[in-house]
């Protein structure tokens, strides 16, 4: 296996904390020190079809932003199915495993100067299978970085526990990042965390600011998770929604909320919600709702169909009631998508702004 490519693992405390959102931060950074850069997630959970084959999603995102010149294949060489966990169980086959991710990686690093590579989830995903986050690393012969919440003590706790798991398996941990501090905070959570990181042997290499941008889902993703009907021919799939609000209140109340951002949920019988929200909003444009979704499957009377085609903001039609709708729209995981061009610039500069490169291409 290729031990020469300089590489290093991202990985993170749970799910959903950042190591996408870090992973690609850092390949815009390093791509200023590393022309060539490689990318692996060797071990994948969320994926789509591409050519009959399994890709890991996360793989289409940086595949996508950065060109990278990698087999996708490669790239994704293990996506684990609904049945995969059984199926391991019942006929155990390591070593076909380890030897398929280490000869992904010798083809992702072929020709490439620096090769990064993220996990999935906490240090003991996949443990189950015998492919933990922390085994893998082994595999690879990568040090790692661990991304976790804002905060001390908790994510200090959490940060030492997948660090035991990560030492036990001889890999070593060369920095963490804290993602998602409140900016009032930034300061005070430098100071003390790379206090508490440091008692324990660990060197903080980031704090990342909290950014609303990056957890706000848009309407397309809306449209798609419930799923939705789309009620009007909008080109504002994009609209990002920062607060929503479900129309269960009368019309002079829900004029307070009609502005940009809001995503509306409202039956599909409240015909008076939707004129009024026509008739504050005209001319309007790209000001207006962030969009609407009518719920209970109700479509509106034809009159009502009229004004909602010439709204500028996406109208969708789900078929939950209110209550269904807000609490899916509420528990979404928001993943960034290569369309979402004003997301990833904030991350770059996030990365480039806030995360110590230096140190940590030192300590690799």
């Amino acid at each position: 296996m290729n031990k020469q490519t300089p590489r290093v693992f991202i990985a993170a405390t749970r799910q959903n904390e950042g190591k996408t959102t870090t992973s690609l931060g850092l390949t815009s950074v390093l791509l200023d020190h590393y022309p060539r850069i490689g990318y692996i997630k060797p071990v994948g959970q969320r994926f789509v079809e591409v050519d009959e084959q399994k890709i890991d999603e996360d793989i289409i995102l940086m595949d996508r932003v950065y060109h990278l010149q990698c087999p996708l294949l490669d790239m994704s060489p293990i996506a684990i199915e609904p049945d995969f966990t059984r199926r391991y169980l019942q006929a155990s086959n390591y070593e076909a495993l380890a030897e398929k991710i280490n000869k992904a990686f010798d083809r992702v690093a072929w020709e490439k100067d620096f090769v990064l590579c993220e996990g999935s989830g906490h240090a003991g995903v996949g443990s189950v299978f015998d492919l933990s986050n922390a085994r893998v690393a082994k595999l690879l012969n990568a040090k790692v970085v661990i991304v976790t919440q804002g905060g001390i003590g908790k994510p200090i706790d959490e940060v030492c526990l997948n660090h035991a798991l990560f030492e036990k398996e001889g890999v070593e941990v060369v920095g963490v990042i804290l993602n998602k501090v409140l900016p009032e905070k930034l300061e005070f959570i430098n100071e003390f965390a790379r206090k508490g990181l440091r008692r324990q042997g660990l060197e903080l290499l980031g704090v990342l600011p909290h950014q609303p941008i990056l957890s706000s889902p848009t309407l397309d993703v809306i449209r798609e998770e419930l799923p939705a009907e789309p009620m009007n021919d909008s080109r504002q799939g994009g609209n990002l929604v920062e607060e929503v609000v479900v129309g269960a209140m009368s019309v002079q109340q829900a004029l307070r909320f009609f502005r940009r951002g809001v995503l509306v949920i409202v039956p599909g019988d409240r015909e008076d919600i939707v004129l009024a929200a026509a008739t504050t909003l005209f001319g309007r444009g790209t000001d207006g709702l962030a969009g609407i979704v009518l719920t209970d499957g109700q479509r509106p009377s034809p009159s009502v169909m009229r004004v909602i085609d010439a709204l500028p903001f996406p109208v969708l039609l789900a078929q939950q009631d209110s209550y269904r709708v807000a609490s899916r729209v509420h528990n979404l995981t928001v993943k960034t998508r290569p369309s979402d061009t004003a997301k990833i610039d904030v991350i770059r500069d996030l990365i480039a702004r806030y995360v110590e490169l230096p140190r940590l291409l030192k300590s690799l």
